[in-house]
């Protein structure tokens, strides 16, 4: 009876230890895409809203101007400057920054942020974003590393408005000159277009989505004196702390409203912005 007793007490103490390791243990995220993620730091206001609650979240960025996910596994940057870069096609034996940086750890989470644009035109869709996350993907050793497509958001273009691309910048060997979106004439139709293309991306590739888009949406058409874009498509510092309080959800399912960060948002604001995510 006494040997039978002592096994469960061992066997009780190392699942205890075991799941106590898994707590504490560090978890890297990585964010792959360009300013619509960095603008206003907002990989960093998410690790300073992870920090106030959960301590083992390390949040890293490869993300450059302008650069599609295409061109995270293509271009070698030749210089920089603080309005962009310049980039080339990378020749045999090269590797990207991004490259470089997907090898560097077992990455727990990989965020993959895209232009809207390029989803909402099929044929760019097809050859350039779902080529490019399949290949993400499969460079990946850690099997249990979750894959996120963030969902961004409209332009302000206005409305009826159309996205189109010549066939160069997609795929050299399609037949005709120019590819388009689909025509939109309202902000409600794009939203569901946009939902419509990122959703069928997912779950061809066993993705998750973020909700940004959605979040965006409210913030248009039900608090309207919140202004969210910095020009005409970048989120501006209250569009950034809510791209980060959607994260922060997602990474850690805890309330962003329970959060006492605010960063450089004011705290009325910010309550606000802190709400609309969950």
């Amino acid at each position: 009876m006494k040997n039978i007793l002592l096994i469960f007490f061992i066997l009780v103490s190392v699942k205890c230890k075991s799941q106590d390791t898994k707590g504490t243990e560090k978890i890297n995220v990585l964010f792959i895409g360009n300013s619509l993620t960095y603008y206003y730091d907002m990989p960093e206001t998410l690790q300073k809203m992870l920090n106030e609650t959960t301590s083992n979240f390390s949040i890293e960025h490869s993300t450059l101007p302008g650069m599609s996910l295409d061109g995270h596994l293509n271009n070698i940057i030749e210089s920089r400057t603080e309005n962009g870069i310049s980039t080339r096609k990378k020749e045999i034996g090269e590797r990207t920054e991004t490259e470089i940086k997907l090898s560097e750890k077992e990455w727990d989470f990989i965020i993959l942020q895209e232009g809207t644009v390029r989803l909402l035109i099929p044929e760019a869709k097809e050859f350039k974003v779902e080529t490019a996350i399949a290949e993400i993907k499969n460079r990946i050793s850690n099997q249990d590393c979750k894959f996120i497509l963030f969902k961004t958001w409209p332009s302000k273009k206005e409305y009826p408005k159309q996205y189109c691309y010549s066939k160069w910048a997609i795929n050299h060997s399609l037949e005709n000159d120019k590819y388009c979106s689909p025509e939109i004439e309202s902000l409600e139709q794009e939203i569901a277009f946009i939902n419509k293309a990122y959703d069928s991306v997912a779950e061809k590739y066993e993705l998750t989505t973020s909700d940004n888009v959605n979040k965006i949406y409210e913030i248009l058409t039900e608090h309207q004196d919140i202004d969210v874009y910095e020009d005409n498509i970048h989120p501006n510092k209250y569009g950034a702390f809510l791209n980060a309080c959607v994260f922060y959800q997602m990474l850690t399912h805890k309330k962003a409203s329970e959060l006492i960060f605010n960063g450089e948002i004011e705290p009325n604001i910010a309550e606000i912005l802190k709400k609309i995510v969950e």
